[in-house]
């Protein structure tokens, strides 16, 4: 999940802004993620392709994580909802696992994601999923509430990964997706129910005129500026 660093500086004007915009950029959720999912999933394979070999050990808006642990971890998820579906209902998510094995080669990175997101599809094609309960971290939802998540997790490390490859990788971005992924992140991420420690930190202002995925990060506890 996203680890994003924590500030208490916010103004509360600021603060209201980001926090309604969270809650009506978009229909909020869809009642069916996986077409949200392949287009982000496009996104993040997309950026792992364009990561230069030099570029892993680059830092990302997600505190303690370099590139090369962000891309591990997106690889990851994938994986371990591909195998959260693939066990059916009253399947509980494994834990974290760090991939190893892999060079720091985008194409390495690239086709390996590529597998992960495929087996993640073809798993979830699977109609009755979205409804069946799982078990994951934050409690027991059904399946389109636990693929949601999956999808909030790949925009924000959208975000962060193009962040860190600079240039015109944050523009490129797909604004709709995240106009989509912030509303959900309204519903599923409250400002008032945060643990700490935990992966999000307290909201923080959007800045003046930032993207839909700014204002995700801001809603995540990022600084977005």
């Amino acid at each position: 999940m996203t680890t994003p660093a924590t500030d208490h500086h916010a103004t509360p004007t600021a603060i209201t802004r980001t926090t309604a915009t969270a809650r009506s950029a978009a229909p909020s959720p869809a009642p069916d993620p996986r077409p949200y999912y392949a287009r982000a999933a496009d996104t993040m394979t997309a950026l792992i392709a364009s990561v230069p070999a030099d570029a892993f050990d680059r830092p990302t808006p997600c505190d303690g994580w370099d590139v090369r642990a962000l891309v591990g971890h997106v690889l990851d998820g994938a994986r371990r909802f591909a195998e959260l579906g693939e066990g059916g209902a009253g399947t509980r998510m494994r834990a974290p696992a760090v991939p190893t094995g892999l060079p720091d080669d985008a194409a390495a990175w690239t086709g390996a994601y590529a597998s992960a997101r495929a087996g993640l599809a073809a798993v979830w094609a699977d109609d009755a999923l979205l409804d069946a309960p799982f078990t994951l971290p934050w409690g027991d939802v059904p399946g389109r509430v636990a693929l949601s998540g999956c999808l909030l997790d790949t925009v924000t490390h959208c975000w962060d990964l193009a962040r860190a490859l600079g240039g015109d990788a944050v523009r490129e971005l797909d604004q709709e997706l995240a106009e989509y992924t912030l509303a959900f992140a309204g519903d599923a991420v409250p400002a008032e129910r945060r643990p700490v420690p935990g992966p999000f930190g307290p909201v923080r202002p959007a800045p003046e005129g930032a993207d839909a995925y700014g204002r995700l990060a801001a809603w995540l506890g990022r600084d977005a500026a």
